[in-house]
């Protein structure tokens, strides 16, 4: 697995807030550290070099993982470091 960003905040919109080391593809699956799946990316927002993700809760422990730290499996698609 592959660490690419953390977790901010939950919007009003019901999605999660999350800034982002890596481009991520609309669709990718968020993980923790244990591989459970924790969020699916909608899009990508901000600045094209600091760039953060909105993406909808795949669990109902949202207060669990605000902070945390998430991660893509090994073999995810579409991924491009930034900068």
């Amino acid at each position: 697995m592959e660490e690419v960003g953390k977790v901010m905040h939950l919007a009003k919109s019901g999605r999660l807030i999350i800034k982002v080391d890596k481009w991520l593809k609309p669709g990718t699956i968020l993980l923790d550290s244990k591989g459970r799946k924790l969020a699916k990316v909608t899009e990508l927002i901000g600045p094209v070099k600091s760039p953060y993700a909105t993406a909808l809760p795949l669990t109902k422990r949202i207060g669990r993982i605000i902070g945390t730290r998430v991660m893509i499996a090994s073999e995810a698609k579409g991924c491009e470091q930034i900068g």
